[in-house]
């Protein structure tokens, strides 16, 4: 047993310390965006080695189609952009499209040009990757995507069948230079392992992702960490970070071990491009504007007093279902999605 707490305190100043240098590059803009938040200004970070400038806070797509009045999810969007929310995440399954057909009306009147549009798309063949990807055009309402991501890369299989033979990399590459696409990423939920050999692959195809998608959450840090072995990965090669389910869905706070702001606020604190948040009614939102604006960077013994609050709860995974259960896996249900 004393073996066991000594290797666990050992692990959490590992992770404190590759964590503090992780963000030690990022600490000039952190302090800026300190100043701008009190202000009670939207905070920016760049996107990796693209250059683009994201809002710290992004709008989850899954949770737009949640609200049953379509107008409900105009006004989310749209009051998410007026306070410099300008990320806008979605995916071509969510809720069968109607995500993205909410989002594309909301973008009209010149709301399109304010933001920086991500969709995902479940494909790994060309054929099911090109047809999915006219779908998101179409819905979405514009002739290009800003950045898109081949969707729940959750299998060890995936990057090899993604990569091989007729695999939907060929056709994410013809998009581009087509000009329908201009950042080609990836996400996933499930094992930090997957995302590592995703990132590999494209390495031995002479290919480096723009930006990778994965949970980023206060009880990450305890179970198959993706902030302790994909992050530094990603930052070491300019790669945006793109942190999801800071709150896991809701489940994190079940633990009854920190509160909502003090989840976002973790994530913020990792060196994220952005931090999507689903936002299903203008209380979510207003509380995501909320964390963005009190945020501040934290110490290490701000952080670890943080992380020592929820590691009883978070050695298990209990709180991060979507790790260990297929409860939250689209194409395990859906295996036709793939091609």
């Amino acid at each position: 047993m004393r073996f066991a707490m000594s290797t666990q305190k050992r692990s959490r100043r590992e992770f404190l310390g590759t964590l503090a240098g992780s963000m030690a590059a990022s600490l000039p803009l952190l302090e800026k965006s300190q100043a701008r938040a009190a202000a009670g200004e939207m905070t920016y970070r760049t996107l990796g080695r693209s250059g683009e400038k994201v809002s710290m806070i992004g709008l989850g797509g899954y949770h737009i189609g949640v609200p049953r009045d379509e107008q409900e999810s105009t006004r989310i969007i749209r009051t998410a952009i007026d306070h410099g929310i300008n990320f806008m995440d979605n995916c071509w399954d969510y809720h069968d499209g109607e995500s993205e057909v909410r989002m594309g009306k909301a973008l009209r009147d010149g709301y399109r040009k304010r933001v920086f549009l991500m969709t995902k798309t479940d494909g790994q063949v060309k054929e099911a990757w090109n047809k999915q990807l006219e779908d998101c055009l179409r819905r979405l309402g514009t002739d290009m995507i800003d950045l898109v991501q081949f969707h729940e890369v959750i299998r060890m299989s995936d990057p090899d069948r993604i990569f091989g033979p007729n695999g939907a990399f060929e056709a994410a590459l013809a998009a581009r230079k087509a000009g329908k696409i201009r950042y080609i990423g990836f996400t996933g939920h499930k094992d930090p392992d997957i995302h590592l050999k995703m990132l590999s692959t494209g390495f031995a195809h002479d290919f480096t992702f723009d930006a990778v998608q994965m949970p980023l959450n206060i009880m990450d840090a305890h179970y198959h960490s993706f902030a302790k072995k994909v992050v530094p990965v990603l930052v070491q090669h300019g790669i945006g970070v793109l942190g999801m389910k800071p709150l896991a869905g809701g489940l994190i706070l079940r633990s009854q071990t920190v509160t909502p702001i003090e989840c976002l606020h973790y994530a913020m604190n990792l060196p994220t491009s952005v931090v999507i948040n689903g936002c299903d009614s203008m209380e979510r939102l207003n509380q995501a504007l909320q964390a963005a604006h009190t945020f501040k960077p934290m110490g290490t013994k701000e952080l670890a007093a943080l992380l020592a609050k929820t590691t009883a709860a978070g050695t298990d995974g209990k709180y991060e279902r979507f790790k260990n259960t297929h409860d939250f896996d689209g194409t395990w249900q859906n295996p036709q999605w793939l091609g």
